[in-house]
Parts: structure tokens; sequence; C-alpha cells
């Protein structure tokens, strides 16, 4: 059901969005933020340099290694590294955040792949940004709905924004819900924090007004009698909307929802979204 939002509410609805909002940008163009990215540089066991990040880097059963020459350092965990380091074996969706002078040089693994992914903060596409577009707050875009669990998670794999590169997510259960006289459901899948999930979708707004591969709602842990908000005024772009040097996961089949939702994030500038 729709939750109902009094006029006198309104204007607090309205500051907490835009809060809300104003935290997403200021996430996404910090100076490494994904706007800063300069390179998406995929790993093997053949030492390789690249030119926005110092060393040659390689990977192999042992995990990433990076030999740096001399005058090179990175600082790693606040601590100055020469010559050769080992990152070792990263979790799948983990990473390491290596200082080189003002930029980060971001090392993690995707999809089973070992990464490098600087992040400078003069790369062009953030020294540009001017902001996303998004749909106007509305109260009748947030929707109360039914987490329903699974017995036990299952395993999901989803395509990604990267050419044949896939995720897999360990989904937790559904949620279902109606909107405008519609009954929808998504899956769902592990959210940052305890308890917490996510939704990514798409809807016939995709590729219209919104980024055509997906978006992702995050969402509050359900209450003990399974309810669960979905404020689709807080649907976001992940950062494949703005670059292509990112590996985002797109939405599982089931979650391509036949209806428009006319709320969140709009299709950004960069992929010419007005």
């Amino acid at each position: 059901m729709t939750t109902e939002v009094t006029t006198t509410d309104l204007r607090a609805f309205t500051e907490n969005w835009l809060d809300w909002y104003r935290a997403q940008e200021a996430r996404l163009a910090d100076p490494h933020g994904f706007l800063a990215i300069t390179g998406l540089h995929w790993l093997d066991d053949r030492p390789q340099r690249f030119p926005d990040a110092p060393g040659a880097w390689h990977t192999g059963r042992d995990g990433v290694v990076v030999t740096l020459d001399a005058g090179e350092e990175l600082v790693v965990d606040g601590t100055p590294v020469r010559g050769e380091h080992r990152f070792g074996v990263l979790p799948e969706r983990g990473g390491v955040d290596a200082v080189w002078g003002d930029a980060v040089i971001e090392v993690a693994r995707r999809g089973g792949n070992d990464i490098v992914r600087p992040r400078h903060p003069d790369a062009p596409l953030r020294t540009a940004f001017t902001g996303t577009p998004a749909y106007a707050p509305d109260p009748r875009w947030v929707v109360t709905g039914r987490y329903l669990p699974f017995g036990t998670p299952r395993p999901t794999t989803v395509g990604a924004a990267a050419w044949g590169l896939e995720h897999v997510y360990h989904a937790p259960g559904r949620i279902e819900f109606e909107l405008h006289g519609r009954q929808l459901s998504l899956t769902a899948f592990p959210g940052r924090g305890a308890g917490r999930l996510m939704v990514l979708f798409t809807d016939a707004t995709s590729g219209v007004t919104t980024y055509a591969a997906n978006r992702v709602l995050a969402l509050e842990p359900p209450a003990a009698d399974g309810t669960v908000v979905l404020d689709f005024n807080r649907a976001a772009n992940l950062s494949c909307a703005y670059t292509d040097l990112a590996t985002c996961p797109l939405p599982p089949a089931e979650n391509r929802l036949p209806v428009a939702i006319e709320a969140g994030q709009k299709t950004p500038r960069e992929r010419g979204g007005s």
C-alpha cells in the first residue's frame, strides 16, 4: 500500500529527500569517488604497467602483487611501501585503497577478476560534473511491501556493466508490493549493514528518462512482521550510469518492472540526460 503523508509533513519529507540526494552527489563527486576513475585495468599473471598508476602489477594464486621502481611509493593502510608489495588474495567485492600522491589506487576483486582502478581528483569527468537530474520527490512513490525470506539464500547470477563479467549474489528473499493497482515483486540482495537489503531494478522509464541498465534502491531491515518500506524517490544510479570504467551488476530478469517508476534519479547528463 502507499504511505500517506500529510501536508504538514510534506516539507520535512522533501527536506529529508534533499539530504539523501546531496549525500549521494557528495559520495559520487568525492575527490576519490567514481567520477575520479581514470582506468579499469584487468590483471593476469603477466606484469603490466599502467599510465595512471605506479609499478608493475600482476596476480595469481597468491593474490595481487605490485613491483615499484626506484623512486615509486604507495601508502597502504598508512604505511609507505616500496619495491615489491603483496596485497594477498582479495575477497569478492572487496578491495584495498593505496594512496599515490593525491590519487588513490583501488585494488579490488570483481566477478572473480582482480582489477586496478586508479582515482585521480583531476579526472575530467569529475571536474566537469554539474549534478544528477532527478524527479521531484513525491510521497505517492513511498510504498509499504512485505518481505518474504527464502528458506535458504538463493545464489543468483546476474550480468554486469563490464562485458563478459558476472556477479553472484545470495538473495535472501523477495519483496511483494502493490503500486498503482499492480501487484509486483522484487528479488532482494543483501545491503550494506546487518539486515539491510537492496534491490536492483529497471522499469518502463529505463532508457527513456532514467538510466537504461539499472537503478538501485537501498532498504532498511524489514520489521518483525515482514513489512518493509520502498521509497522509490531514493532510486539511485550506480556508477556505471556515469562511467564505462565500472563493473556494476545488472538486475535479475524478474526485477524488470512493467510499470513506470517516475521517481528517483534520472539519466545523468554525462549519458545525455537533461
